[in-house]
């Protein structure tokens, strides 16, 4: 088995058969399609009972678990992979056709794969764009930390190496169902993993009115604990100076003040309360002044 198509799904069932009908017609066909569904309330069951008796060249392997959020699927889906590579696709998208045949074309072109973790191809809301931004040229190698300088921004297709990835958990907070995917992502980048990026889009999706993306706000409020990790993770990995620390403090001060009180902010970041409220009040007058010079 050379690819897993990994897609967790909340009650998706009005959407999701978008993405199956999009698997049936890949070009490439030595792959399986595991689905973890965390706890759907839906029709999403039945429709997967008829699924996997239909008569398709692409294994179905349908868990259903107790609702634990994405991060706790992926950990879960890591484990049961079959395929070489792991690639998350997620319920309320779609591939492109020839969409796994790039994967595997560009796979072939890694020479030194140790160095590597994966590869990652383009997101659109159309096969004749990209979210985000890209590079020019066919393709590039870095790192997920490198991704800014490289002009790589937005959400793309990473595709993971699975014996790779199966050792990068997520964190499991108990009381929280949501740790931001950047958190095992830069850590393989921390380590030394690249991925060769590629200038094609193979993923389509659309951002519907309860995605994790649309209320990713809310969504890090309600997770203190991980997107605490998220943050003192990228003050470690980007060596912020004080600036960027102060900036980041802030950044969490202000997902989780509606929640939390100052004292319990400076816990969750492992910083004194004195340091927060100094980068709390120099980011406020940094705001203040560069109003000031806007009028």
């Amino acid at each position: 088995m050379k690819i897993t198509v990994f897609t967790p799904t909340y009650n998706r069932a009005f959407i999701i058969e978008k993405l199956y009908r999009s698997l049936q017609q890949q070009t490439y066909t030595n792959f399986e399609w595991l689905v973890i569904d965390d706890g759907s309330m839906d029709s999403t069951e039945e429709l997967f009972k008829l699924w996997t008796k239909d008569n398709n060249s692409f294994s179905i392997r349908y868990f259903k678990v107790e609702n634990g959020g994405k991060h706790r699927a992926i950990n879960k889906a890591t484990d049961l992979a079959k395929g070489d590579l792991f690639f998350i696709v997620d319920s309320d998208d779609y591939l492109i056709d020839d969409a796994l045949e790039s994967i595997i074309e560009w796979e072939k072109t890694i020479e030194n794969s140790e160095f590597f973790c994966g590869i990652s191809g383009n997101r659109g809301k159309s096969r004749s764009d990209y979210i985000g931004t890209s590079f020019n040229g066919e393709y590039i190698d870095a790192s997920s930390l490198e991704r800014n300088k490289c002009n790589i921004t937005g959400d793309k297709a990473e595709v993971f190496y699975t014996n790779i990835i199966k050792n990068y958990k997520f964190d499991e907070i108990e009381g929280e169902n949501f740790i931001t995917e950047a958190t095992v992502w830069d850590r393989l980048a921390y380590d030394g993993y690249k991925i060769r990026w590629f200038n094609k889009t193979i993923y389509i999706c659309d951002y519907l009115e309860d995605g994790l993306t649309n209320n990713m706000e809310r969504i890090f409020s309600n997770n203190p604990t991980g997107t605490a990790i998220y943050i003192k993770q990228q003050i470690k990995y980007y060596k912020c100076n004080l600036k960027g620390r102060f900036s980041y403090y802030h950044l969490y001060y202000e997902f989780v003040k509606g929640r939390l009180g100052v004292v319990q902010i400076a816990k969750y970041l492992e910083i004194k309360t004195l340091t927060l409220l100094t980068a709390i009040s120099l980011v406020k007058c940094k705001n203040l002044l560069l109003k000031k010079i806007n009028l």
